[in-house]
């Protein structure tokens, strides 16, 4: 079967060809009506987050003979499942690669921030050893609460629990196994010092934190988003960093970031008045998509979306599929 794999980077092509892959076609450009013709010849295209699955585009990847949508990614908020469905195309992802990737990467966002570490190694290398700006606060004993408890929300929990945080969590369907207080959003959102955003994209968590639940946090606390970009609304996020309410952001995704992330932008001028705004806060931390970005989860994401590609070869069915 020959895949047409878009939004290639060298490092797609290095773990893709690590797992085995064969009669893979990697094209750098991200898949939308423009670049869909490269996936003439397919039985299959892989694509990621930022692609476009929209109707018109699975229309003409229909009528190009493709049969098969790989997803190498968790989330398929970006695709049009009706219209897969009517067109008769099978969807197929990777529910887990590495959920300690992304839990990791959180737990790093927030100690950055509020060690504000990155200030200090910039001010060391420039000769500057003054503390002044630099006061962080003690994660052990403070209250963090976690916002959606699938597979990386309870790695979250893990690693908090070990720094001796108290937690609160919510998510629509409560695990009492888990050992955590499961409490309403508006109640997580008043009592946690630190919100933790894990939970996935759809249109009952998009724009979740808006102005008016901004405004049940406390004063001065801090909030994580590794999870998808328009879980916030970012507008209202700037506004509430403006009043000085909001204590501190933590971001690996935003909810323009098709226009921006995985390529060199460092040449050009910045488009997005949104998240240039962002870039002028002093307690606003980002990083461009990478929480999943690890040696183990690129091997997991190829292996699976490789596993996927040939159950759908031998049977027709994708091994998972999404319904």
């Amino acid at each position: 079967m020959r895949i047409a794999l878009f939004s290639a980077k060298r490092y797609d092509r290095q773990s893709f060809l690590a797992a085995g892959a064969r009669d893979i076609d990697f094209i750098e450009a991200r898949l939308d009506l423009h670049t869909v013709g490269a996936a003439q010849g397919c039985a299959a295209v892989c694509a990621f987050v930022n692609d476009r699955l929209d109707a018109p585009v699975l229309e003409q990847l229909q009528q190009r003979g493709v049969r098969l949508v790989l997803l190498r990614c968790a989330g398929f908020n970006h695709v049009d499942l009706a219209a897969a469905q009517r067109l008769g195309l099978a969807v197929a992802r990777v529910p887990e690669y590495s959920p300690h990737a992304v839990a990791e990467h959180t737990l790093a966002l927030l100690l950055t921030l509020i060690r504000k570490t990155h200030r200090a190694h910039a001010r060391v290398r420039e000769g500057n050893f003054d503390l002044d700006g630099l006061l962080g606060f003690d994660l052990h004993g403070k209250t963090v609460g976690v916002i959606g408890t699938g597979r990386i929300g309870r790695c979250v929990l893990r690693i908090f629990q070990g720094l001796g945080c108290e937690l609160l969590a919510h998510d629509p369907q409560p695990d009492a196994s888990l050992g955590v207080p499961f409490v309403g959003l508006e109640e997580l959102l008043r009592r946690a010092r630190v919100v933790l955003l894990q939970c996935p994209l759809n249109p009952q968590t998009h724009h979740l934190i808006n102005a008016e639940r901004l405004a049940c946090m406390q004063p001065g606390a801090v909030l994580v988003n590794t999870s998808r970009g328009a879980v916030i609304d970012t507008r209202a996020v700037i506004q509430s960093l403006k009043r000085g309410h909001l204590g501190g952001l933590a971001i690996d995704v935003y909810e323009e970031e098709a226009e921006l992330f995985f390529a060199d932008r460092s040449g050009e001028v910045l488009a997005d008045d949104v998240f240039a705004r962002l870039l002028t806060f002093p307690n606003v931390l980002i990083t461009a998509h990478q929480g999943f970005f690890t040696e183990e989860a690129l091997a997991g994401i190829a292996q699976t979306t490789l596993a996927n590609a040939a159950a759908f070869a031998q049977s027709g069915w994708p091994l998972h599929v999404i319904p």
